[in-house]
């Protein structure tokens, strides 16, 4: 429940950490923007506040073109049912979810049934399923009209719509005008870095942001040939599903958004791969609820000082990440890095780009799964973690593991500690980045046992209650601080 009097103070100081905290619709024109918009803040009589675009949206409410609330960042998950209607939001991002059989897969996963799941999601959203699935797809629809050149047809499919008439039809009835319309309006405030074989889109946060030690940590983990790091841009080679390219990503502080820059031959399968950028640089966090909550403990409180708006770095890819945990395992992350650079030369594909270093699409679970321990071995890996790897592969091309992000993270470590070679400290790991589980904890860190004072893993796991529930962002705090 929103606090009216509250939401007004904080819509009218136009503070940034509300971005995307709720929606305001004003009655008096029947548009709903962000507590940042620009706009002349209407009078408190005049305003309505909803928990999410969708709510605001249901209410018949249009978004406002200044502000535009399909850049808001989204809300971190902190529980159950937040994670449960987080990944179904993370599954319709993604494309993976449609009106039926997306939704029973999902209840599946939680041991709920999917009429269970559409409650969950009401309550949470304020809306049902089929109602997100729509407003997200308009979302997506509208940013891509305005920020890129797309032909109107490949922004219908790019959306998610199987038609153009479909699409016609549901955007001029939710924003009582067609889409070339609002095309036309856009003309001029395309990125100028669009060109005929890439575009670029935004992606918004709450600020703070700590670009820079994102980008360390990515840059120190960085797979030769797939990734690219610069002083100021993370560039990747892309495989989803049938559809290969690469993207770049790079910072607009002023704008509190990252700028993704993607290939066209990626538009068919947009949704999914900007959910996975979501994933991968944090984009969902609260900086704020998280620093205050942190802060409090003594242990903790000069890193968040020193490290405002501090992300756990995802994973673009849950396969990918989980070989280089095991591959990580009791060793430095320089000689893992160098391990992995050496395991996606050996079973990564050559791809074609205009960026040197990106000449390598990431191994497919199913080539690693068909390898024998001695292929892998003869990469300078240990036998055991070589079968590791091989089970893990078997696994996850079987569907017998998920590593989705949102996915229930105790079954998916009780799935991994199952494997053989995978024990606690690799499946927190897995589950921190890849699952995106802003809770996990890797009690057997050593690094995270001698800030707690040398203490045992099961005293560190006690200890570490008092970070509930950012357990996982505690410990990029401790290893920043190294």
């Amino acid at each position: 429940m929103i606090d009216e009097r509250i939401a007004y103070k904080a819509m009218t100081s136009r503070d940034p950490r509300f971005d995307g905290v709720f929606f305001v619709g004003v009655t008096s024109t029947g548009i709903y923007c962000r507590p940042v918009c620009t706009v002349k803040s209407p009078k408190p009589e005049n305003c309505l506040f909803f928990e999410s675009a969708e709510a605001a949206e249901k209410a018949a409410f249009r978004p406002c073109l200044r502000c535009r609330p399909e850049l808001a960042p989204g809300q971190a998950p902190v529980d159950n049912a937040h994670r449960i209607a987080h990944l179904m939001v993370q599954r319709i991002h993604e494309g993976l979810a449609d009106e039926g059989a997306g939704l029973e897969e999902i209840a599946a996963e939680f041991g709920i049934s999917s009429r269970q799941l559409r409650r969950i999601v009401q309550q949470e959203l304020g809306v049902s399923p089929i109602e997100l699935l729509q407003t997200r797809r308009l979302l997506l629809a509208k940013q891509l009209l305005t920020e890129t050149k797309l032909p109107v047809i490949d922004v219908a499919f790019a959306s998610g719509f199987s038609s153009l008439r479909r699409f016609n039809d549901a955007f001029s009835t939710r924003y009582r005008m067609p889409p070339t319309r609002l095309r036309k309006e856009a003309a001029g405030n395309v990125a100028a870095i669009d060109a005929s074989d890439t575009s670029v889109l935004q992606l918004g946060y709450r600020p703070p942001y700590d670009w820079e030690g994102t980008l360390a940590f990515l840059r120190g983990r960085c797979i030769r040939d797939v990734e690219h790091v610069t002083e100021d841009s993370y560039a990747r080679t892309v495989r989803i599903g049938k559809h290969a390219g690469w993207v770049r990503v790079k910072h607009a502080p002023q704008k509190n958004a990252l700028l993704v820059e993607f290939t066209h031959s990626l538009t068919p399968v947009l949704p999914a791969l900007l959910g996975r950028l979501r994933n991968l640089f944090d984009l969902a966090a609260r900086p704020d609820l998280i620093a205050e909550h942190l802060g409090k403990d003594e242990l903790l409180r000069k890193s968040v000082e020193n490290h405002p708006g501090l992300r756990v770095p995802g994973a673009f890819d849950g396969f990918e990440m989980a070989i280089r945990a095991i591959l990580g395992q009791q060793i430095t992350v320089k000689a893992a890095t160098t391990i992995a650079c050496r395991f996606a030369e050996a079973f990564g594909e050559e791809i074609h780009t205009p960026i040197p270093e990106l000449s390598k699409l990431s191994p497919l679970p199913a080539k690693v799964a068909a390898a024998t321990v001695d292929d892998v071995a003869k990469l300078g890996i240990v036998s055991a973690r070589s079968a590791s790897i091989i089970a893990l592969a078997k696994a996850y091309h079987s569907g017998f593991l998920i590593l989705d992000a949102g996915s229930n993270p105790e079954a998916a470590i009780a799935k991994l500690v199952e494997l053989p070679g995978i024990g606690q400290w690799t499946a927190h790991y897995i589950a921190m980045r890849a699952l995106r589980w802003p809770d996990a904890f890797p009690k057997e860190d050593i690094a995270v046992r001698n800030k707690l004072g040398g203490v045992s893993a099961k005293q560190a796991e006690a200890m570490s209650q008092a970070w509930r529930p950012w357990r996982s962002y505690a410990v990029l705090h401790v290893w920043r601080s190294l």
